[in-house]
């Protein structure tokens, strides 16, 4: 089973950051976002990835072009231009590195790598988010309701820290840093989709979240999959300090690995 990683946006709420990488190379730690990302799925026997590729994607393929060069010892024999990659420390995953685009949508991309997919259902998610979603539950739903898309969703902790206040009494009774928000579920970003759904997607400027999702709901196409875990985008500098501050406290609770 292949999964698919969006990685071409232009990740204009992170721009300090983005003006140099393309947001899926973002680090957290030492690697990464998208190397997080991957080792999720990886955790659950996911290894096969096609990744869409944008803005300045051809630093996403430059990554993954060295990585066995940064992960292993070398032994390069200059008059044969011969390298030996010894004692090497990296991953045993198959990656397709696809340009999709500079300006093209989310569902655009999605219905330009159509022809690296097979016919079986396939993983969808974002370059920028990570949690501890369990994936292989995530597959046994899919497969337990016979419906064309899954989408993983989640409730995500407010962005401020919450007061509680009686009506009749100024005093502060409890604060909570991360309040869990409104209570509504979101896109958490982690799908799985059979291939019929890329009918629904027209042309480069179909964006995945409006059109096609809207027509699965509307359908009953598109069934929802709660995650009472833990889930977290990086979609501003404050993100990238909270997961980077998790990171190097060994506090990554999205670390399945």
């Amino acid at each position: 089973m292949k999964a698919v990683i969006l990685a071409g946006g232009l990740g204009t709420r992170i721009s300090e950051e983005t003006s140099v990488v393309p947001k899926p190379l973002v680090e957290i730690g030492e690697e990464p976002i998208i190397w997080h990302i991957m080792k999720i799925f990886a955790a659950h026997g996911i290894k096969d990835f096609i990744i869409c590729c944008g803005y300045k994607g051809h630093l996403i393929k430059k990554y993954f072009f060295d990585y066995q060069v940064r992960h292993s010892n070398l032994s390069i024999g200059l008059a044969a231009s011969a390298v030996d990659y010894l004692d090497y420390h990296g991953e045993d995953w198959n990656i397709t590195l696809v340009d999709t685009g500079l300006s093209t949508m989310t569902g655009g991309r999605l219905k330009r790598i159509s022809s690296y997919l097979d016919d079986e259902p396939f993983f969808m998610t974002y370059g920028d988010g990570v949690g501890d979603v369990d994936l292989t539950a995530l597959r046994d739903f899919h497969a337990s309701h016979g419906k064309a898309a899954s989408v993983t969703a989640v409730q995500p902790t407010g962005r401020f820290g919450a007061m509680y206040i009686a009506d009749d009494n100024p005093i502060v009774s409890a604060f909570n840093e991360k309040p869990q928000g409104d209570g509504a579920w979101i896109n958490g970003g982690f799908f799985l989709l059979n291939p019929s759904v890329l009918n629904l997607i027209e042309d480069d400027n179909t964006v995945w979240e409006r059109g096609p999702m809207v027509a699965l709901a509307e359908t009953g196409q598109l069934m929802a999959h709660r995650h009472f875990g833990f889930w977290h985008p990086m979609d501003t500098l404050r993100d990238k300090t909270v997961l980077n501050e998790m990171w190097a406290k060994g506090e990554a609770r999205w670390k399945l690995w």
